[in-house]
Parts: structure tokens; sequence; C-alpha cells
């Protein structure tokens, strides 16, 4: 099919057949790389929702040349298995793949009030789509994050799934502070049409944390935000991500993200990297200790470690540093 007249970086490959745009009044967008197989299971979940609302997926394809997730995803929208979008987004990164599925959601669904995410190795939940929809319109909230319950390839590594890393911020329903991630996310049409493109920054596109600052920027712009415990999806973890180096990756990367975040949300303002900075120091300063009371309440030196290694990526950061994960997807 053409490529969407509104951006040249952006095709549409599919479109489910008698799709009734007007009607729908939740988007859930889909962005893939490389994992055709797991792609369809995460479909597979989506089909299974058990909701009274009409729905649409986008599928984003940021493989623009294998386009693997696109080959198996195809049949299911020109059937009509599933109805949506098909979509290449053919600047690689994390960030211009979101970017793009949330721009042809406004662009096609005009009607829609809730926008929900799930990456393409999660699986929803039956009941996860109705409520984080609900959950948005009991709290007033415009913008819902949930858990991502990890799943580990191996069964030993159960174990892992309170390390900081992989555990939630939350565990029970209401209004919060802060959300972090777009792994498990419902964003209102409202949000969407106030941010404006691009949503997500694409300096953050190879490292994540694009969703972490666009999270940020939203709060800081008077939106709400909400969890909601009960709306869970399940995250295949493999072995590679209990690995120490890809642990000690992550958590350094976690604190870069922190202080690139806290940089903009205070941009403007007096002494804003000074301030920055100064936080980063006390908590380098702290984190032997926090460290030492997480490995006596937990008898992990991996989760002592997390705190210590946050501070030295959130002071890393201030000279440059950054771990882009993402450029290397195999070792993601």
């Amino acid at each position: 099919m053409n490529s969407n007249p509104s951006s040249g970086s952006i095709s549409i490959l599919a479109r489910s057949p008698g799709l009734e745009q007007e009607t729908i009044r939740a988007v859930v967008t889909v962005p893939t790389f490389r994992r055709p197989v797991q792609l369809l299971e995460t479909l597979a979940s989506l089909q299974a929702q058990r909701t009274g609302r009409r729905f649409a997926v986008i599928v984003m394809e940021n493989e623009a040349e294998a386009r693997e997730g696109a080959a198996a995803a195809q049949p299911l929208f020109e059937r009509g298995a599933i109805d949506g979008l098909l979509i290449v987004a053919h600047e690689r990164g994390n960030c211009s793949a979101y970017n793009a599925g949330w721009q042809t959601a406004l662009l096609n669904f005009p009607n829609f009030e809730h926008l929900l995410v799930i990456d393409d190795d999660e699986l929803a939940d039956p009941d996860w789509l109705e409520r984080m929809c609900s959950a948005s319109e009991t709290l007033g909230a415009d913008i819902v994050g949930g858990p991502q319950v990890p799943v580990f390839a191996q069964a030993a590594h159960s174990k892992w799934a309170t390390h900081p890393v992989f555990a939630p911020p939350y565990t029970r329903t209401g209004l919060v502070d802060a959300l972090y991630s777009s792994g498990n996310l419902l964003v209102g049409h409202n949000v969407l049409i106030h941010m404006g493109p691009p949503f997500l920054d694409l300096r953050f596109n190879f490292m994540g944390g694009g969703d972490s600052d666009f999270l940020s920027r939203s709060s800081q712009a008077g939106f709400r935000l909400a969890w909601c415990a009960e709306a869970v999806v399940r995250e295949t973890v493999p072995a590679r991500r209990v690995e120490a180096d890809w642990i000690r990756a992550r958590s350094l990367r976690n604190g870069v993200i922190s202080t690139l975040v806290e940089k903009k949300k205070r941009a403007g303002t007096s002494l804003a990297g000074v301030k920055v900075l100064a936080k980063s120091l006390a908590l380098l300063a702290a984190s032997p200790f926090r460290g030492a009371l997480k490995l006596a309440q937990t008898g992990s030196v991996s989760v002592g470690l997390y705190p210590v290694y946050v501070a030295l990526g959130r002071v890393m950061a201030e000279f440059g540093y950054a771990n882009e994960q993402y450029r290397q997807p195999e070792k993601n």
C-alpha cells in the first residue's frame, strides 16, 4: 500500500478489511523488531481480550529490511483476524517506532479515547485492556501504568523477579506521582494531542528512557498518572538478562536516564546543572550504605549493588556516557 501521506518514514503494509475507523474507542500499539514468533503470541493475547470496547491494533515493524514480524502478522490483518493496521516505521530506534504508531493512531482513528502500549515480548492477561481503560476512567487519570510480570526462560531464575531491574514500582492501584515505562501503558487521546509529535525524544532512541522522559514531561504538563495493579502483562525474560554484565549495564543505564530526564525537567531553572550534579554526587556518596542495607535485607549481592550502579550511571552521564543497549539488539 502507499506510504502514509503525513510522513515518508511510515508505510502502511496492511489494513484489516471493513475496518470502521470512526467506531474505534481504544488503540493498542505493538512495536516489533526481529521477534516474529513472540509477536504472534502477543497478538493472540490481544485477540483473547474480554471487553465490549471497540479496539484496533497497530503493529509497528521497525526492521525495515527483513520485516520478519510484519511477514508473520500480515495474514492476520489481511483476513480480518485482527482489526487494525500493520505499518513499517522506517527510521530505526525504539522512540521512532513508538512515534510512528502513535502518529498513525491519531491520523486514522479520530474518535479513540485511550491508546495502549504492549511490547512484542509480552502477553496481555485477558482483562488487561478493560482494566486499564476502567482504571483511567475510575481514577480520573490521563495516563495509566501496569505491572510487567517477568516470566523467566529458566525456572531457576525466578528468584530474580524481586530485583529492582524487574520488579514493578508499585503494588497497589491508585494515583501515583511518577511512571517510568511504556511496556504496559495507557495514554489518553488528550495527552497525545497536547504533547504533540514527536512524542518521544529521539535522543533516547537506542538507549531507552524516551518513555520515562515522555511520562515526566506529561506529568509536568499537569496530566494525572495512575497505576493499575490488576492490569497485568507477562514479559518473557531470556537467560541473557540475568547475567551479571547485562544487569550491570541496565543498572548503569537507569542511572544515566535518571540524570538526562532530570536535566530536561529542570531546564530553564536557576542552577539546574549544578543541582542535578549535586544530587548525583550525594546519591553516589550514599550508595554504599544504601547497598549494604539492601544486601542485609535481601541477601543478594546484585540487589545490593543496584543503587551503587545507578548512582555511578548518574555521574557518568555528566561526562557523556550513554549505554545504548538497543544499538545491538542481539545482546539485549
